[in-house]
């Protein structure tokens, strides 16, 4: 397993981020992104606001059940922008905030990340302006997954 250039461990909001609620479906390129994170040796994480038993059913309903290293939901520690579940995270995983990013799509992604220490990625194909992210100070916005997947190449 290679070892992750910047980021060991990177942890997704899921709806709006990964999962096109109002479609009820992956964005497009998100199975192949996060093989791709993967095979580079990076530790996968969500942090998202459903509750537990929606996203573990989410997760098995698309054969992602076994992608991720962990997870916190709303309904198992504090809600966004609380730092809680991204610390809980990085402690059940090992890893320290300077190689923790969080990717999000709402300024309260952006917003717990920082008040865990950890770098933040914004996305905007989701709907959210990007404006609204930029006060958060996100290493980048990115406005498609294809776009994402190329920042995450590059940097992570």
């Amino acid at each position: 397993m290679k070892r992750s250039k910047n980021f060991d461990l990177i942890v997704f909001d899921w709806d709006g981020t990964l999962w096109c609620g109002h479609q009820r479906r992956l964005f497009d390129g998100v199975a192949s992104l996060l093989a791709r994170l993967q095979a580079r040796g990076h530790r996968l994480a969500v942090a998202t606001a459903m509750r537990r038993d929606d996203l573990d059913r989410a997760l098995v309903h698309l054969g992602l059940d076994g992608v991720f290293d962990g997870s916190r939901t709303t309904d198992q520690t504090q809600d966004k922008p609380h730092p809680c579940m991204l610390l809980e995270l990085m402690n059940e995983l090992a890893a320290p905030p300077a190689r923790t990013l969080m990717v999000g799509d709402t300024p309260r992604d952006l917003q717990m990340a920082q008040n865990a220490g950890c770098a933040s990625l914004g996305v905007s194909y989701s709907g959210t302006l990007p404006d609204l992210m930029l006060r958060y100070q996100p290493r980048y916005v990115a406005s498609s997954v294809a776009e994402l997947d190329q920042w995450l190449a590059g940097n992570a």
